[in-house]
């Protein structure tokens, strides 16, 4: 067994579930898991389980009062619209906090087996979610595994992280939150803008700190002033916002971690 290749699993992680008919269905990482088995991808990397992320490291890049708000819809499975929990993108369901916990836990057991030497190469096959932005879910992901496993890094004393998104929507929540750290290189190739959510992304025109697109309208949203952290509804409300379509391919692809000499 080589060491040099750590696979970070536990079935638990197939727990992040919303539901029946939701294009990022959990059935995609446990097909993914039996088919890496059955090739015998499996046999050659170190397999090691994983514990879900501490407030405190989600904290290293989401809102206390945000995570407070996914701890409240995690117990009642009531939504709650103004984080972005309840929309047809991020249905709320009871479990959603230790669920997205454990996803991110996943992605930090890798970046921590990287780092410390453990492992050259680890991979979270559940991870990559995205598009969480520091207070909002957003585009089917609740907290932002490969950010806070960045800032995880950045603490430990990294100077150097380069981050490259290869999913067909934009990464916008890791390039929000470290639009403004040099230590951080985030590189995006996606699909067009134009046609593809979240809409942001486009050559020479880098979104800031909180892209426009991740404020959109709620779904009960009949007013100006109804307008929130949401998803897909802009189009349904917002008359001036250009027409997203609405990919059937996941808002997730894994998180990978590789260590480069210095």
């Amino acid at each position: 067994m080589s060491r040099s290749v750590r696979v970070v699993w536990d079935d638990a992680l197939t727990s992040y579930d919303f539901g029946p008919g939701h294009p990022l269905a959990p059935v995609r990482v446990e097909l993914t898991m039996a088919l890496a088995r059955e090739l015998g991808v499996l046999d050659a990397v170190e397999m090691t389980g994983c514990a879900p992320a501490t407030d405190d490291e989600l904290a290293l890049v989401h809102t206390r009062d945000y995570i407070e708000a996914v701890r409240r819809v995690s117990a009642t499975g009531r939504p709650d619209l103004l984080h972005g929990l309840g929309t047809e993108d991020n249905p709320a369901f009871t479990g959603v906090h230790e669920a997205s916990a454990l996803i991110t836990g996943a992605s930090l057991a890798a970046a921590r087996a990287v780092w410390t030497g453990e492992a050259e190469h680890a991979v979270n096959v559940a991870g990559g979610l995205h598009h969480a932005m520091p207070s909002a879910a957003s585009g089917f992901c609740v907290y932002n595994d490969p950010a806070v496993a960045i800032a995880w890094l950045l603490a430990q004393g990294a100077t150097r992280v380069a981050y490259v998104d290869v999913d067909v929507h934009h990464g916008d929540g890791v390039q929000a939150a470290f639009y403004d750290d040099p230590r951080v290189l985030t590189v995006s190739l996606h699909e067009s803008p134009q046609t593809l959510f979240p809409g942001t992304g486009f050559p020479g025109r880098p979104a800031r700190r909180a892209p426009r697109s991740t404020w959109r309208c709620r779904p009960d949203a009949a007013t100006a002033a109804g307008c929130g952290p949401s998803t897909r509804w802009c189009r349904r409300c917002c008359g001036s916002s250009p027409p997203r379509s609405w990919s059937p391919s996941t808002a997730a692809t894994a998180t990978r971690w590789t260590r480069w000499p210095t």
